[in-house]
């Protein structure tokens, strides 16, 4: 059997062929606007913050301005995408500490990123890869771990572990790639409960832990 390294190379290598423009499925211009994109969907689908954010940017276009806006109507605005007072919360604080701290610029690394109310390592990863080209980790949602342990590539279901055993499998300047990868694939074939595993064009590749 090929190692874990070369079998994580041969499933990037076939989903890199099968996605060959991977980007995230948030819309945005920059930074800023891919970061609150990422806060709104927690727990939301992409689809729905999409409908969200140009309603949310035209509103309110500069960071500045939504770091002085009324907490009260940024909750009107964000409703629809759920648990709208705590990301209404954040997104306010988070811009006013742009604003404050980081001189009205998304911040570019790990460390200044998660300081960030609302902002926890994925979406840092998220924004880093995504906006700025820069690979500091692998972001880690609901598909990742789907995927990576029935692609035998974790044994676990913690974020944090997950993304410490694939950083190694993976070449630096792929890690935000097998993001969207990931999430592409497990939206369309290796679905949470019904996983199309005649038609997975990484079956032979794929120990299927758990199914």
């Amino acid at each position: 059997m090929p190692s874990v390294r070369e079998r994580s190379q041969a499933i990037f290598a076939r989903l890199a062929a099968r996605y060959p423009d991977p980007r995230p499925a948030l819309d945005f211009r920059d930074a800023w606007e891919l970061l609150v994109a990422t806060v709104l969907a927690a727990q939301c689908t992409d689809a729905r913050v999409n409908q969200v954010t140009p309603v949310l940017f035209a509103r309110w276009p500069m960071i500045a301005d939504l770091a002085a806006a009324d907490v009260a109507e940024i909750e009107d605005v964000v409703h629809s995408t759920g648990f709208f007072r705590n990301k209404a919360k954040n997104l306010k604080a988070a811009a006013q500490r742009v604003m404050e701290v980081y001189g009205g610029q998304v911040p570019r690394t790990m460390a200044e990123l998660v300081t960030l109310p609302g902002v926890a390592r994925k979406t840092a990863n998220i924004v880093l890869g995504s906006a700025f080209h820069i690979n500091e980790g692998i972001a880690v949602d609901t598909h990742v771990t789907r995927l990576a342990f029935r692609l035998g590539l974790t044994t676990s279901r913690d974020a944090v572990i997950i993304e410490r055993d694939l950083m190694p499998l993976f070449d630096q300047a792929q890690w935000a790639d097998i993001n969207h990868y990931l999430v592409y694939f497990g939206r369309e074939v290796c679905d949470a409960r019904k996983p199309k595993c005649a038609d997975c064009c990484l079956a032979e590749l794929c120990p299927r832990k758990g199914l």
